[in-house]
Order: C-alpha cells, then sequence, then structure tokens
C-alpha cells in the first residue's frame, strides 16, 4: 500500500511539472472509461492525490477520443485538483472544449465556472462578465437548477461588491427555489440572505433568517452549518451593540470555524469579538483578539476590507500607551495590508471608510522611525520630506488644472448621436429595425434624464428600453464601449458637471446634496465616481469654477 502510494506521488510530481505536457495514463487506468473517472471524482475533496491522477487521466481519455463534453467536464475537476495558478488556463480550457459541442448547457456551466474562478482570486467585475454570458446559453435551456446556481453565483458576487439589494433580491429567490431541490443549496442561501440582511441595517430579518437556517440545518442533519449561522447572528449582534451576546455567540462558532480551516470567517470572529470588546472599554482584552487577526494576515496573507479597523484602532491604543516599538509595528502592518487590499479590493478601495490614509501612515511611520535618530538626521529627513511634499503639490496643482481645463472643454456623454452600424448590430443577432428602435428609446432615456434615478440598473434599464438584459448590455457595450454600471454612473456624473458649469447655485451645493442630485445612494460614492471620472474631486471644481467666474468678473 505505502508502494503504490509512493508511486503515486511520484507520478504527481511530474504531472505538476508538466501539466500542459503529454500525459500517459498508468496500465491500471488505461481500460476504464470517462464516466469512470467522473465517478471518482469528488469535488469537495481538493487534495486528494489518487483524484489528481483521475482527473488527469480522464483529461487524457476525452483526448484521444475527441470527445470535447468529456473534455470539458474533465477541465473542470482540474481546476479544483491543481495548482491555483493553473485554474484560469483550465477554466479557459474548459470554455473552448464546451463550445465545440454546441450544447448551451454545457458552455453555459463552463463559463459559469469561469466565474467562480475569478470570484475566488476577487476579480468581481470579471466574475460578473462571466456570469453575464453563462447566462445567455444557460436561460435557452431548461435547466432550472443551472439557472438558479447561476443566480447563487451572481448573488455572492454581487454582496462582495456592495450591492446588497440586488444580492438580497437573488438570494430569496434561490432560497424559494431550493427549498424544494437542495438540502445544501437552500441552507447556504439562507446564510448568506442573513448576511446580506444585516449589511442594510435589517438587523431583525437578518435575526429571523438565522433562526430559520439553524432548525434547517438540523432538519437536512447539516450540522456544520449550525455554527455559521451563530457566527453570523454574532456579527449581526454586533451591529446592534448587544456586546455580551454577540461575544457569546461569536465564541461559541470559533472553534468551528478553525476545525473547518475558515481561517476567513475565523479572522472576522476575532476581530468583531475584539470590536465588541473594545466598545465596553475592555482595550486589552480587544487587542489580544486584533493580535489574532494579525497573526492569520501573517500565516494566510489574507485580509478584507472591515479587518482594517483592527490596525486602525491598535495604533490608537499603542500611540496612548507611549509605545513607539509596537505603534510604528502596527503603522507598518496597516501600510502592507493597505497594499493587499488596494490589489485584491481594487473596486472597494475607494469605499472603505479610512481613519489613517496612506498617506497619513506613511508620515507616522516616517517620524517614528526618525524619533530617535540626532537632531542632525532629524532636518535632513524633514527637508527630504519638505521637498517630497512641495514637488508633489506642484505637480497634483498641474495636473488638476490641466485636468479641470480639459474638463471644461470635454462634451457630455449624452452629446454623442446613436447612429446604428450594420458592421456593430451583426454581433447582437438582431434586426436593423429593432436596434434602431432600441436606440431611440436610449436617446429618449439619455434626454428625459431617467438615469438620475436612484438604484438605476441593468433590469431596470432593459425595462425601459423594451428589451431583455441581454440586448441592453450589448447595446450598451457596442455603442458607448461601456458596461452598465459604468454607463449609468458617467451619465450621472456628466449630469452634474454641466450642472456646476451653468449654474452658479450648485457650486455651493455640499458633496451630499449633489450626490442626491444626481441619484447616488451615498456621498461616498458620488466622490468616488466623480474622480474617476475626471480625476478631480466634485469640491475642487466647484472652486476652481468659482476663481474663474471672479476673475473673467474682474476683467
Amino acid at each position: 500500500m505505502k508502494k503504490n502510494y509512493l508511486i503515486l506521488l511520484f507520478l504527481l510530481f511530474f504531472m505538476g511539472l508538466n501539466a500542459q505536457k503529454k500525459f500517459i495514463i498508468p496500465d491500471s487506468l488505461s481500460n476504464k472509461d470517462c464516466n469512470y473517472f467522473n465517478e471518482k471524482i469528488n469535488y469537495k475533496e481538493s487534495d486528494s492525490i489518487k483524484e489528481r491522477l483521475y482527473a488527469q487521466s480522464w483529461l487524457a481519455k476525452a483526448k484521444s477520443e475527441k470527445n470535447y463534453k468529456q473534455m470539458a467536464l474533465a477541465y473542470k475537476s482540474l481546476i479544483y485538483k491543481f495548482d491555483k495558478k493553473l485554474r484560469y488556463l483550465y477554466a479557459d480550457s474548459s470554455v473552448t472544449a464546451a463550445k465545440r459541442t454546441a450544447n448551451p448547457e454545457l458552455i453555459g456551466s463552463a463559463y459559469m465556472t469561469k466565474g467562480i474562478v475569478y470570484y475566488d482570486h476577487k476579480e468581481m467585475m470579471k466574475a460578473l462578465d462571466n456570469y453575464l454570458i453563462a447566462e445567455d446559453y444557460i436561460f435557452k435551456t431548461k435547466d432550472e437548477y443551472l439557472i438558479y446556481k447561476l443566480k447563487y453565483c451572481k448573488a455572492l458576487t454581487k454582496y462582495y461588491l456592495g450591492f446588497y439589494h440586488e444580492a438580497i433580491a437573488l438570494f430569496k429567490e434561490c432560497v424559494t427555489y431550493f427549498k424544494e431541490q437542495n438540502d445544501h443549496a437552500y441552507v447556504n442561501s439562507l446564510y448568506s440572505l442573513g448576511q446580506s440582511y444585516s449589511r442594510v441595517n435589517k438587523y431583525q430579518l437578518c435575526s429571523q433568517i438565522n433562526q430559520i437556517g439553524i432548525k434547517a440545518a438540523n432538519q437536512f442533519e447539516i450540522f456544520r452549518m449550525k455554527s455559521y449561522f451563530l457566527f453570523s447572528e454574532g456579527v449581526n449582534q454586533s451591529f446592534k451593540h448587544n456586546y455580551v451576546d454577540a461575544i457569546k455567540k461569536l465564541s461559541m462558532a470559533l472553534p468551528d470555524l478553525k476545525s473547518n480551516k475558515d481561517f476567513a470567517n475565523e479572522t472576522l470572529a476575532y476581530f468583531y469579538i475584539g470590536k465588541n470588546y473594545w466598545s465596553q472599554n475592555q482595550k486589552e482584552k480587544a487587542v489580544f483578539y486584533f493580535k489574532k487577526v494579525d497573526i492569520i494576515f501573517q500565516q494566510q496573507n489574507y485580509i478584507s476590507p472591515e479587518l482594517r479597523e483592527a490596525y486602525e484602532l491598535m495604533i490608537d491604543y499603542y500611540l496612548t500607551k507611549n509605545d513607539t516599538k509596537a505603534h510604528l509595528y502596527y503603522v507598518n502592518r496597516l501600510l502592507k495590508a493597505d497594499q493587499l487590499l488596494e490589489l485584491n479590493y481594487k473596486y472597494l478601495s475607494g469605499k472603505i471608510t479610512k481613519v489613517y490614509d496612506t498617506e497619513k501612515l506613511l508620515q507616522t511611520q516616517r517620524n517614528l522611525e526618525n524619533s530617535n535618530n540626532s537632531i542632525t538626521v532629524i532636518a535632513i529627513s524633514t527637508t527630504a520630506i519638505l521637498i517630497l511634499i512641495i514637488s508633489f503639490l506642484i505637480y497634483r496643482h498641474f495636473r488638476s488644472k490641466k485636468l479641470f481645463d480639459e474638463l471644461m472643454n470635454r462634451q457630455p456623454e449624452t452629446s454623442k448621436q446613436f447612429v446604428p452600424n450594420v458592421s456593430k448590430d451583426s454581433f447582437l443577432d438582431l434586426s436593423p429595425e429593432v436596434v434602431t428602435a432600441i436606440l431611440k428609446k436610449l436617446e429618449k432615456f439619455e434626454s428625459n434624464k431617467k438615469y438620475l434615478e436612484k438604484e438605476m440598473n441593468l433590469f431596470k434599464l432593459a425595462s425601459l428600453l423594451n428589451t431583455n438584459t441581454k440586448y441592453a448590455s450589448k447595446i450598451i457595450a457596442k455603442y458607448r464601449d461601456k458596461g452598465i454600471i459604468e454607463y449609468i454612473t458617467d451619465l450621472k456624473i456628466d449630469h452634474i458637471i454641466e450642472l456646476l458649469k451653468s449654474e452658479n447655485k450648485y457650486r455651493n451645493y455640499t458633496n451630499k446634496a449633489l450626490g442626491d442630485e444626481a441619484g447616488f445612494g451615498s456621498t461616498q460614492n458620488f466622490t468616488r465616481a466623480f474622480k474617476t471620472r475626471t480625476g478631480i474631486s466634485p469640491t475642487y471644481f466647484s472652486e476652481k469654477l468659482n476663481k474663474s467666474v471672479s476673475m473673467a468678473t474682474l476683467q
């Protein structure tokens, strides 16, 4: 037995090195068919050595038979059996093989799997793009289970991106469907729905869902999920400021989270336990749990936006304790966390509320590192910093001025006419008459400023255009060269720019008032979108406009 195991290890070593080279099926498996290998794969056991061998043999068998359906399925199994770096390659190969079958169900499933790979790598917009392509194929089938599996994947992505209301709508559909179809999927959908409710301050609904989830977990004997609902309720009680109850529930959930090796939720549990102690002014206990967050960050290189606050609180704690060494250590740790957050959470980086922004942290870091140096070294360092700051301010001034001038001459998006184009429309699978009708409705949408409505999204836009979401997305992509979210957001920002240019009163509006005027859900979303669209802040733009008007009056 040991000898066979060593042989498998030896084979896997070369399989890992030559994953893309020709693989020879071992003699013991050469007579097995693809169905045999399919039955041997358990997608939950990603570290099984035997299953890696089965997956590679499956692919080799499918290739030898030129069976593209089995090739697509074999590539999918390899996604879960090999190094994460190869997952993109296997996902692409699965899609390519699936397309050769012309089977909508298989093609849609392959694109959905590719979206899941992007989701796991925190590339959420790419995940959504692949889910939308998958939707085009899957909705042509009558496979309801696959349809709702895709809805669940989309809901998880929208939850991650902060579109909680849209996520809730999808999770509710999944709960209703899976209740009669799949016990595990039903319980998972309940868990995700509860978390979403908590994020939109519907704490009572979150608690109700958690109670239903615990009963369902007991009923269907999915006992591992009981701790997750307990964890969810602990976080929920933290938001409700029920600190003692929150700590109790989170502490009860922790052992199972640790035994499941779920370091992501384990870290969140430590963070919220610490935060609850901090809110009760038990700061020593709080710091004890915050340090556990940092230990997992060191071990797993994992950090999420909400965990950032743990470092901010520890920086404040050691500042009040006059512990320069610890203070500097956690400043450095937060700088490292910010680098990783910027890399993995690009979309959300603008939404994260930061007490300590990067410039402030760098300044603190420099001050602490120089605190024990001689006066001469401090003077030299200070001079260098001042030169850098002055250089940066000069650069920023001229860059902002250039962007302002460009913005004054920029024409709004709505000034561009929609002209039907035969070469473009050939990709839409629509007749020229239908495309022309949709484009006219889109012009009306823009001229009537319907984009200013709050929570305007793909579904609402498609309804206004009297078409489906698929064609709405494709037409916007072809004629505006943008995704739906970017298209609507840019229209809102262009509207505000024109108001600020043409009417003095709007220049005295707060960012909140301007955001409300454009139909944004929050001030943060508005200012972030304005900066992304123009490169400058709305405050700077308004001030510069006022100065321009004053100068013109004096002349």
